[in-house]
């Protein structure tokens, strides 16, 4: 199952809006067939694992990090090509929540004299996908901060310079982390200030770059910035508020940037909870946010921050500089958003910490 595991794992930030699945097809003890979801969310792991199987698959047990699809749509059901070909046993980590699904492809293989075992490794199945997961049962994606700052918590100095808080490794890692969610997202005053191009530059991984999402209220980006210039090749979306004006908005979809309009929130800025659930519809599942301080005190005062990626440099710089996140109306202890650290690791000369909500 920790095999499948890895091969779910290739498919994180490219098979959205599907989950990241892996199979591996195992006959006498011998791996005959494996499989992960492909760009775009199909073909399905079970497809690509039977396919390499082939007729080895007859009396062999399927490793599945999901439960297996049972409904008709753009592919054939998982658990119907399980059974066509032959598996007799098929041990599953976690129930798939889709309403379409749910026990339903369990049930299939169990009425077809298939043995089903399920539960293996099923707390490392739910954190691969969890991103899935939240889509399905809350209607949202699963989103997570990534910071880079001094060891004292800031991200820049006083007059703006930031590049670079953290070296090249801890960059690189942070690339990897674009590569792995389906969107990452900036606010606006990002945008202006560092024009970034919000891809992923890793050797060999450049195609996943993952759609590149601007939340600006007012629509304050220039035309000029290189998020709006390279709209034609890597898909960009603008959220903003709803009602802005119709010619800004004509010139930003001209360019080939998508414009979603947003309800405004209570501080007169864009609704977060209501952007992440019109993310959701379009079909995202996990979401890489990387600026700036006043999105992030957003986020976490609103309780949306699910997950924490800490890049911290071995510098100090004080308290004028520019910390992570502004004032987000912190008075008592208890009203900050608390998490649990999951790893820590050593990058070049930094430390990358990841944290859950707990």
């Amino acid at each position: 199952m920790r095999a499948a595991l890895g091969l779910a794992r290739r498919g994180l930030g490219n098979v959205w809006p599907n989950p990241a699945v892996g199979c591996v097809v195992v006959k006498n003890g011998r791996v005959v067939g494996r499989g992960w979801t492909q760009p775009g969310g199909r073909p399905h792991a079970e497809t690509e694992a039977l396919a390499m199987a082939g007729e080895a698959a007859r009396g062999a047990t399927a490793y599945v990090t999901l439960e297996p699809c049972s409904h008709h749509g753009k592919t054939p059901p998982c658990a119907e090509a399980l059974i066509s070909a032959g598996v007799s046993r098929v041990v599953a980590a976690i129930e798939d929540p889709d309403p379409r699904v749910s026990g339903r492809g369990f049930d299939l293989l169990r009425a077809a004299g298939v043995e089903v075992k399920t539960g293996v490794c099923a707390d490392e199945a739910r954190d691969l996908n969890a991103g899935f997961l939240m889509r399905q049962r809350e209607g949202r994606p699963l989103v997570t901060l990534k910071v880079a700052t001094t060891l004292d918590g800031r991200i820049a100095t006083h007059s703006g310079e930031s590049k670079w808080v953290t070296g090249a490794p801890a960059r690189q890692a942070a690339h990897l982390l674009r590569a792995e969610n389906d969107v990452i997202v900036v606010g606006s005053g990002t945008a202006l200030a560092d024009d970034p191009e919000l891809t992923c530059r890793l050797p060999g991984l450049e195609d996943r770059s993952p759609v590149r999402v601007v939340l600006d209220g007012r629509m304050r980006l220039p035309l000029t910035n290189r998020l709006v210039v390279g709209a034609a090749e890597i898909p960009t979306w603008l959220l903003t508020l709803e009602g802005g004006d119709s010619d800004r908005i004509a010139a930003y979809q001209e360019a080939g940037v998508d414009v979603v309009e947003v309800p405004e929130g209570t501080d007169h800025s864009l609704d977060l909870k209501a952007a992440l659930e019109i993310l959701a519809e379009s079909g995202v599942t996990r979401v890489l946010v990387e600026g700036g301080a006043h999105l992030a005190a957003g986020l976490l005062r609103d309780g949306l921050v699910d997950r924490l990626v800490w890049f911290r440099a071995p510098r100090m710089m004080g308290g004028d500089g520019l910390p992570a996140a502004v004032c987000f109306g912190v008075d008592h202890l208890a009203q900050t958003p608390h998490f649990e650290r999951v790893t820590t690791q050593s990058v070049g000369g930094d430390v990358m910490e990841i944290y859950r909500k707990i």
